[in-house]
This record gives structure tokens, C-alpha cells and sequence, in this order.
């Protein structure tokens, strides 16, 4: 009978500390409606989820306890004193987890779902207080507390949890509309002489390249840093390609864009309500892992913000856009445009054949695979055939193929180009490119695989240099990294290993900066103060000599430019491009 007393109070600490994690959900995501019979089956997932776990700690704990007593007593079936440490436990630690999501995460909140937020951290923090008050007096007093203290007990549960839900509301309807297409006239004359090249390269970071130019490894990433323009920018939290590279695109934050993360999530046990959101330090992804819930990636349909190239198709100018995340299905635009997704076509040859993959959809006609050749600068960089990064690499070199062959059938004002693959080969091998982070790396280890981020840094230099190369006199390139990468924190290093996932090693997830790169005859040398991943689309919009919008949350970087430049082009403003 005494364990199954102790059974019944880790259930209730359990559920209640599950319960304190489904409000932190539910804060996150103010648009699930709670009066939908299909919001509920989502939010029994989450709480089942948590609770299961945290029972199972709790009833750990009151075994260890009972074994190391002198004198082992029975609890209750709602026992004070067991409850009130665990709920209090249960609440500070819900308290702190909102405060730092609310600190982490509120660029993908708006105004008011943070407002709400606050008050509801807030009341969550006064409930944590009040819990850890009640067990001080628990144990001041002793057992004479009685029903009384039960009583009191169960209340603090109802209002700590209740108070917080009552701040966030029923459900706020989203208030960003679907965005409105509008294709410009194309130029009847000549297209204009200057134009932007934005080279997107996820993972990379100024603290590896600029050490490697110096010394003379990167010549092309030297060239740019001396007779160019360096700044860090700072990045979006939850740091994923899709929400951060949105942001850049559209110059707006993701409350603003319609893209909060990279997929959406739902209950696996049938359809229902989703989230956009998961919150961090909680191991809310683990959900996604042991298959409770359901991840759906994002698409082109999740935009609510107009991207760059849909603000050159308004006013008539073109672009070519290749491998940008959330452009599949692709949609209308001036120009080309070869989504993240071409390469998951069943056939590329045939790609034609499936609409969605570019736009125009006849453009995959003239991107057959064994036409498409990469010069011989970025061949001659390339690893051996045993590179153990192979699969990255041939990606990034297929969509560099496009783009050079989409160029060589015109030029477009804006070239945007994402390399993913360093990102992608940082996770697994900055342990031994970073050999001083980690401590345990073997000699062995050092010479097998010590070089292969170098190689790939070496890989995209020279990729980076044809690029140089052909820039016209008034173009600008812009070398861009939407976040850096660095080692896996001890406690996450920890988590992995005891998932049976020791290869990884790399890291975005704390948001480190990212970096703009300025090349051109129009940029004035020099190292400038960090900047926002926000203001990249302002500061091309302005080098084109296009408005910028005055909801953009990030600013045109004219201090970029050299003061001829500047001169001549104020910057100028629009309400929205919003139609």
C-alpha cells in the first residue's frame, strides 16, 4: 500500500509539472485555439508526454528518499509533504524555462502574444513563489497542517496553472493575411548595369575564415576582407535555415513573416491542431523523436511577408533565386527561380514533369544534370574521391552548376545563391577541425579527418573567387552567413552520446552570429559594427536604388558604402510592399 501511496503522489507531481510545460506550449503558440475539440488531442500528447517522464523521476525520488530515512514512513495519498517540494520544483522551473524562452524566442512573437507572455511568466513565477513558501511553512509547522495544508496545496496547482492559460486567452486568430502576387512590367530597356550577388553559406563563421586568410588558406575570403567591408550579424533564435533565411529574405522577424520555425507539428495519433513553435531547454524536439508528435517542413504557403525577389517582380526588375529554403512550391516571379527542393525530384531529367520544382517549370528542361559543368577554379578545389563529406559537397555542387548555368543565359539584377554544405559538414567534423573544444580527440582522429571543414572552406573560397572574377565594375557581392557554428555544450554532448548519436559535434542551436561580407567598387573598406540578419534586404534594396518598406524591422546598411555612393542615393521609404 505504501507504494502505491507513493505511486499516487509522483502521478499528481508528475501531471502537474507536465501541465506547467503544456502552458509554456501554449504561450508559444497563441494562435492554437483551446475551445477546439482538435487542440486537445494535440495538447494530451504534450502533457502525456512529459508526464510519463516526470512520474517516473518524482517516484525515483521518493523511493531514494524512503531507502535512505532511518525510519521510513508512509505518505498520504496526497501527501503536503511530498507535493509541496515537488510543485515547487515544478513551478520555478516552469517560471525560469518562460522567462528564458520569452528572452530567446520573442522575435517570433508579436506585440501582444508577448505582452501576454510576460504577465503569464509573471504569474507562473508567483506561483513558484507561493509553492516554496507553503513548503517552508510545511516544515516549520510539521504534520499538524492537515487537510488545510492539502487544501492549500491543490489550490496553488489550479491557480498556477490557470492564471497563466487566463493571460494567454482562448487563441488568437493570426492576423497576417496571404500575400498578394504582383508582377511587374519587365524592362523594355536595358537591364540596370549594377547588380547584387548574395551568396548565402550556412554555418560559416568569421572566427574560422578570418584566421585561415590571414595566413593566406582562403585567398579569395582575403581579398574580400581587405578590399571589402566585414560585419557579424546577429541571428534569429530558433537558428534554422528556413525561419532565419525568411527573416533575411523579407527584412522582417518571423512574428512578422508568417515563418516561426522550420516545420509544424502535430499530434501522431491523428490529425488535429498543430503547432508552429517548440520551446527551448525542455527537450521538446525529443517529442518529435520518440514519435509522439508529427513534423510537417514548412513550404512556400507559410510566407505572409513579401521575400526580396517578389519586391523586384513588383517593380519589374529580375531575379534568379537557387536552393532558398521555403520556395518550394515555387511561385510565380520574374526571373528564375530553382528551389531547395529540386533535387529531391524523382528524376531531374524529368523534372519538368513535376510542377513546383522552378519556376518557370520548362526551366528544368535546360538543367539536365550531365550538362551541367562547374568551372575548372572550383573543380581543382575539390577533395579526393574518399571525402568523407561527399554528400553535401555534390549537392552544393549541383546547384552551383545551375547558377552558372542560369548566368550564362543572362545576368539578373539579384543572384541569390544558398550553400549549404559547410553547415552541413561542420555538425559532424568541427570535433577534429576544433581538436582544443572537445579534449578527447585522437591523433588519429586529427589526421583522418582534421582537414575535411578546411576543405570544404577551401571548396567554397574558390567557388567564392569565379564569382569575384566576374563581377561587372558597379556590381556588389554579398557573402552572407545567417549563423555561425560552434561545439556542443558538455550537457548536450552528453545527450547525444546517450542517444547513440556520437558523430555530432557541431552546433547552432545557442544562436551564434552569423557575417556580412561586402565586395565592390562601391564599398568603403573597414570593419563595421555588428548588424541584425534583418538588415540584409533593406541594404540591397537601397543599393538598387529601390525604397525601403517602413514595417521592415531591419535598416539599409549605408555605411557599407563609400561616401561617393551615398551621395548620390539617399535612402528612401515606402510604407509596406504589402499589397
Amino acid at each position: 500500500m505504501r507504494y502505491l501511496r507513493m505511486l499516487s503522489n509522483s502521478l499528481v507531481a508528475g501531471s502537474m509539472a507536465a501541465a506547467c510545460l503544456v502552458v509554456l506550449f501554449l504561450q508559444l503558440n497563441p494562435a492554437l485555439p483551446l475551445f477546439q475539440g482538435a487542440s486537445w488531442g494535440l495538447i494530451a500528447t504534450i502533457w502525456a508526454g512529459y508526464g510519463v517522464n516526470f512520474s517516473a523521476i518524482f517516484y525515483a525520488l521518493i523511493v531514494a528518499q524512503q531507502l535512505l530515512v532511518a525510519e521510513a514512513s508512509s505518505p498520504g495519498w496526497f501527501s503536503v509533504r511530498l507535493l509541496g517540494p515537488f510543485c515547487a520544483s515544478a513551478t520555478v522551473l516552469a517560471a525560469a524555462l518562460m522567462w528564458l524562452n520569452l528572452r530567446g524566442l520573442h522575435a517570433a512573437l508579436d506585440d501582444e502574444a508577448v505582452r501576454r507572455m510576460t504577465i503569464g511568466a509573471a504569474a507562473m513565477t508567483s506561483g513558484g513563489a507561493a509553492f516554496v513558501l507553503v513548503t517552508i511553512l510545511r516544515y516549520s509547522i510539521g504534520p499538524r497542517s492537515g487537510r488545510a495544508g492539502g487544501i492549500t496545496v491543490l489550490a496553488l496547482m489550479l491557480v498556477s496553472i490557470a492564471l497563466p492559460v487566463a493571460t494567454r486567452g482562448p487563441g488568437l486568430a493570426p492576423t497576417l493575411g496571404g500575400r498578394r502576387l504582383a508582377i511587374g512590367t519587365p524592362p523594355t530597356g536595358e537591364v540596370p548595369s549594377a547588380r547584387v550577388v548574395l551568396i548565402d553559406i550556412d554555418g560559416a563563421s568569421l572566427d574560422f575564415i578570418t584566421p585561415a586568410a590571414a595566413d593566406g588558406r582562403l585567398p579569395n575570403f582575403e581579398r574580400i576582407l581587405d578590399a571589402g567591408v566585414a560585419l557579424h550579424l546577429a541571428t534569429l533564435k530558433p537558428t534554422q535555415p528556413a525561419p532565419v533565411l525568411t527573416a533575411l529574405a523579407t527584412g522582417k522577424l518571423p512574428a512578422h513573416n508568417g515563418v516561426r520555425s522550420a516545420a509544424i507539428y502535430g499530434a501522431t495519433a491523428g490529425p488535429g491542431a498543430t503547432l508552429d513553435l517548440l520551446p527551448d531547454y525542455c527537450f521538446a524536439h525529443g517529442l518529435v523523436t520518440v514519435g509522439l508528435l508529427s513534423e510537417t517542413p514548412q513550404t512556400s504557403a507559410a510566407l505572409r511577408a513579401q521575400p526580396i525577389w517578389s519586391i523586384l517582380s513588383q517593380s519589374g526588375t529580375p531575379s534568379t533565386v537557387i536552393r532558398w529554403p521555403l520556395t518550394w512550391p515555387a511561385q510565380p516571379l520574374l526571373g528564375a527561380l530553382v528551389t531547395d527542393q529540386y533535387h529531391r525530384a524523382s528524376d531531374l531529367a524529368l523534372a519538368a514533369d513535376e510542377p513546383g520544382y522552378t519556376y518557370p517549370t520548362e526551366l528544368a528542361l535546360d538543367l539536365d544534370p550531365s550538362l551541367l559543368d562547374e568551372p575548372a577554379a572550383a573543380a581543382s578545389a575539390l577533395p579526393g574521391p574518399d571525402y568523407p563529406a561527399a554528400g553535401p559537397l555534390a549537392l552544393d555542387r549541383l546547384y552551383i552548376a545551375i547558377a552558372n548555368r542560369l548566368e550564362s543565359r543572362g545576368s539578373s539584377p539579384l543572384l541569390a545563391l544558398r550553400l549549404e554544405g559547410l553547415d552541413a559538414t561542420g555538425h559532424y567534423y568541427l570535433r577534429q577541425a576544433m581538436p582544443r573544444a572537445f579534449g578527447d580527440v585522437s591523433d588519429e582522429e586529427r589526421r583522418k579527418y582534421g582537414q575535411v571543414l578546411e576543405q570544404y572552406y577551401r571548396y567554397v573560397d574558390a567557388v567564392i573567387g569565379g564569382i569575384i572574377d566576374g563581377l561587372g565594375p558597379r556590381d556588389l557581392l554579398l557573402v552572407v552567413s545567417p549563423f555561425g557554428l560552434e561545439p556542443l555544450s558538455p550537457a548536450k554532448r552528453l545527450l547525444e552520446h546517450s542517444i547513440g548519436n556520437t558523430a555530432l559535434s557541431g552546433s547552432h542551436e545557442r544562436a551564434p552570429d552569423g557575417f556580412l561580407l561586402a565586395y565592390g567598387t562601391t564599398v568603403k573598406p573597414g570593419r563595421l559594427p555588428r548588424g541584425a540578419i534583418v538588415d540584409v534586404t533593406p541594404t540591397i534594396l537601397y543599393f538598387l536604388g529601390l525604397p525601403v518598406g517602413r514595417d521592415m524591422d531591419g535598416f539599409a546598411r549605408a555605411d557599407i558604402f563609400t561616401r561617393e555612393f551615398t551621395a548620390s542615393r539617399p535612402i528612401v521609404y515606402i510604407p509596406t510592399y504589402e499589397r
